[in-house]
């Protein structure tokens, strides 16, 4: 645990999943807290696979990410301070698909917006493990 979860100034990956698991059944939250946060910290210009296998979907898809610009969660009419702790992995990436098997994701340029808390329950990908493979 680092320092500014002890503080209370973050979530911690505990508080974060239970804060996850309040969405609906059946929802991307939901389903994203049963899953434990592997990638740590920005994940700007790395190779991300995002969390695409059952129970999210009925087929297991294999989608690889670059997130590049980050965007902030808004705060609600009225309030100018987010109340502490402050969220765990809030906010959103947009990312270019760089490998995708899915049909609605194609790769050739196709952008999407993915979720930092998705983004950060990936797998990191080591792109001269994943060329020495070809």
């Amino acid at each position: 645990m680092g320092f500014l979860e002890r503080i209370g100034f973050i979530e911690t990956e505990e508080q974060e999943r239970e804060r996850l698991a309040q969405a609906p059944q059946g929802s991307i939250n939901h389903y994203l807290a049963t899953l434990p946060e592997t990638i740590p910290g920005r994940p700007q210009d790395r190779l991300v696979q995002l969390p695409w296998k059952p129970p999210r979907t009925e087929q297991r898809y294999t989608i690889v990410v670059v997130p590049f610009q980050f965007h902030g969660d808004s705060l609600p009419e009225g309030i100018k301070e987010e109340r502490l702790p402050h969220k765990r992995n809030s906010g959103s990436w947009d990312c270019i698909v760089v490998h995708s098997d899915h049909p609605s994701y194609p790769v050739g340029g196709h952008r999407i917006c993915v979720s930092a808390a998705e983004i950060a329950r990936g797998r990191e990908i080591d792109l001269t493990v994943a060329l020495a493979h070809c």
